[in-house]
């Protein structure tokens, strides 16, 4: 695929995992919103305490992603929980049991037309793309997560594959003590359609050091095909509709500073009915699809994701706790 032997690809990766530059993790699917509760919260701290809130916000499971930005508000995170009711438990227990936090601002996302994982760097030409893409598994729509389960075995892989993606069957059957046929079956019945992995990477050395979150509106009626449209753009990580003041949430990645605008004259040419009401330059991300990074970047920890309707992580799952990992980061 790449031209190299085996050994030597497996020790570049190696060199790379180490150094907190890439990885592999894995995040339970969970595209239905009657099943579970997705939402975008900007929070507001006093001065000099954003950095402290978005550390305590990144210790929990529920917390997806956490950045620390410029602009009107703070900090955001994203958070996943089974239903509203629990969202609104979540975030009054989080914010309330948080110092100095000002004022929080909830956007409940009734869709997701694209994220994260479907991002793709480029590196590869066309060939390579549609021979990987030949070696892979048909793709599966999302099962409905409540209706399927999940017992204690799936959440516990989850767990593990959250914190290394690339864990060999063999040290899974060892860590969760059940049989090697025992792991492979559920694994197959799990990565299809209940369980997806991705590849992240730190921005920076991959040629896209700055990022930036769009707040922005666009008629109902127009809504789908706006975000079909968004979700085509390189720069486009992540979009999510939304309810609230702004229907659209748009989570991108740039070359550079200057791009911020740039990118947003490039939006209002291709879609003019589409308008930014407000928009937030990320200043650090914080946490990422449950991986704490330090500054640069670099993955230096795991809070593990969990499914919302699943079982709690157990008390042996990994060598420390979120709060330790919090710690790991906060020392970086």
């Amino acid at each position: 695929m790449l031209g190299v032997d085996p050994v030597t690809a497996a020790r570049r990766w190696q060199r790379l995992e180490d150094a907190g530059l890439a990885w592999v993790t894995a995040h339970p699917r969970l595209a239905n919103s009657r099943v579970v509760a997705t939402g975008v919260i900007e929070v507001d701290t006093d001065p000099g305490a954003a950095a402290n809130v978005a550390r305590t916000l990144a210790a929990d499971h529920a917390v997806v992603n956490v950045k620390l930005t410029a602009g009107g508000r703070d900090v955001i995170a994203e958070v996943q929980v089974r239903d509203l009711n629990e969202l609104l438990r979540l975030t009054t227990r989080l914010f309330q049991g948080t110092p100095r936090v000002r004022a929080t601002r909830a956007h409940i996302s009734t869709g997701m037309p694209t994220e994260g994982s479907r991002w793709r760097l480029r590196s590869l030409d066309s060939d390579q793309c549609a021979r990987i893409d030949a070696a892979l598994p048909p793709s599966a729509r999302p099962e409905d997560d409540a209706a399927a389960g999940w017992d204690a075995l799936d959440a516990r892989l989850l767990e593990l594959l959250s914190a290394d993606g690339r864990m060999s069957m063999r040290k899974l059957a060892a860590a969760t003590d059940v049989g090697l046929t025992t792991v492979r079956r559920r694994l197959h019945s799990l990565l299809p359609s209940r369980m997806s992995l991705r590849c992240d990477l730190a921005r920076s050395p991959f040629g896209w050091p700055q990022s930036a979150v769009y707040f922005a509106s666009v008629p109902a009626q127009h809504l789908e095909e706006t975000s079909r449209v968004l979700s085509g753009f390189r720069e486009v990580r992540a979009c999510a509709i939304t309810a609230g003041p702004h229907n659209l949430v748009v989570d991108v990645w740039l070359r550079g500073l200057s791009d911020v605008h740039a990118f947003e004259a490039h939006l209002s040419r291709r879609l003019p009915r589409l308008t930014v009401d407000d928009r937030s330059l990320v200043l650090r991300t914080v946490k990422h699809m449950g991986r704490l990074l330090d500054e640069d970047g670099r993955s230096v920890g795991v809070v593990p994701l969990l499914h919302p309707h699943g079982p709690r992580p157990s008390d042996t799952s990994l060598a420390a706790g979120p709060e330790a990992h919090a710690a790991q980061a906060a020392d970086c």
